[in-house]
C-alpha cells in the first residue's frame, strides 16, 4: 500500500520552543519523530532536529508542541515539557560533524503512532539507487518565523528542487542546497521526496517513502536552504545506543506545564 508521504511527515513534525526570561523572546525550531527501538527491542521514540536549535536554548526545559486529537474531532495544541539539560549534562546527542541532534522523548500513544520508521531515512546507498540529482523536487516542513499553518500547530509545507551537485560524495560532509523558501523557525524540519513514486522507471525502490534530510541553515535573501542528508541523521540517532545521555527523571511522568506566552516573538532559531 502506497504511503501518503506528505501527510505522514506532517503528522510526525512538531515545533520545539523555549521562552526566554522576560517573556518577550522565544527560541524555536522544528523537529520530527522517529520510531527507533533500542537494540534489545524496547520501544523508543526519538526527536530529531538541528543541533543549533538545542544549543541556542540555554534553559533546562524546552517545549514540544504536540497536537492531541479531540473526541469530537479536530486537534488541540498541547505544549509539553522536554528536559534537554540536567545540570551541566546534555540530555541530547549531536553528530560530531553535522548540525544534527537527537533525543529520546516520551509522548502520548496517539503522538507516538505518528513517528516515522527509521527505515524511511535514506542512507548513502539509497541516494545512489534512487538516482537523486540536481533538479529533483523535494518538500520541507517547518515553522517559518514561528508560524504554524493554523491554530492547531500543524507545520507549513514548502517545495523546492535540489540546487547543488554532487550529493553524497564525502561521508563527513553530508549536505546539499535546496532551492526553497525557508525561514528561521524551519531549522530541524524534515526534507523528503515530493513523491514516493517519482523515481526512475524500473527502479526497485519506486513507491518507497524516503526522507532525505533536515533543514540546517536558511538563506532567506536567496530562497535557499542548506539540507543535512539523512545519512547524518542516522548517525546521530545511532549515538543514543553508543553513549546514551543521562536520563532526566520526572516522578509525575508525562505532565502538562503552562504554555509559553502567546504571541511571543520568535528568535531566529538563530540563523546559524
Amino acid at each position: 500500500m502506497a504511503v501518503d508521504l506528505p501527510l505522514a511527515m506532517i503528522a510526525a513534525t512538531v515545533k520545539i520552543e523555549q521562552p526566554q526570561p522576560g517573556g518577550n523572546l522565544t527560541i524555536l525550531g522544528a523537529g520530527f519523530l522517529v520510531n527507533d527501538p533500542k537494540p534489545d527491542g524496547t520501544p523508543r521514540l526519538v526527536l530529531v532536529t538541528a543541533g543549533h536549535v538545542f544549543q541556542n536554548m540555554a534553559g533546562p526545559v524546552a517545549y514540544i508542541d504536540y497536537r492531541l486529537p479531540q473526541p469530537g474531532g479536530g486537534w488541540k495544541l498541547s505544549p509539553q515539557p522536554l528536559p534537554i539539560r540536567a545540570g551541566a549534562s546534555l540530555l541530547w546527542v549531536k553528530d560530531p560533524v553535522e548540525d544534527v541532534a537527537a533525543i529520546a522523548v516520551q509522548a502520548p500513544p496517539e503522538i507516538a503512532r505518528a513517528a516515522i520508521p527509521l527505515s524511511w531515512l535514506a542512507d548513502a546507498a539509497d541516494y545512489t539507487d534512487l538516482g537523486i540529482q540536481p533538479g529533483d523536487e523535494m518538500l520541507a516542513l517547518g515553522y517559518p518565523d514561528g508560524y504554524g499553518a493554523n491554530p492547531e500547530g500543524f507545520p507549513v509545507l514548502s517545495a523546492g528542487r535540489v540546487a547543488s551537485y554532487p550529493l553524497v560524495t564525502v561521508q563527513t560532509y553530508l549536505r546539499f542546497m535546496l532551492d526553497a523558501r525557508t525561514y528561521p523557525g524551519d531549522s530541524g524540519g524534515p526534507v523528503f521526496l515530493a513523491s514516493a513514486v517519482q523515481r526512475r522507471p524500473g527502479s526497485p525502490l519506486a513507491g518507497t517513502p524516503y526522507v532525505t534530510g533536515l533543514v540546517a541553515k536558511v538563506a532567506e535573501k536567496y530562497d535557499w536552504a542548506f539540507v543535512i542528508e539523512s545519512t547524518a541523521i542516522r548517525r546521530a540517532i545511532g549515538l543514543l545506543d553508543r553513549a546514551p545521555p543521562p536520563a532526566a527523571t520526572d516522578p509525575q511522568g508525562f505532565t502538562l506545564l503552562p504554555s509559553p506566552p502567546a504571541g511571543s516573538p520568535a528568535a531566529a532559531d538563530a540563523k546559524p
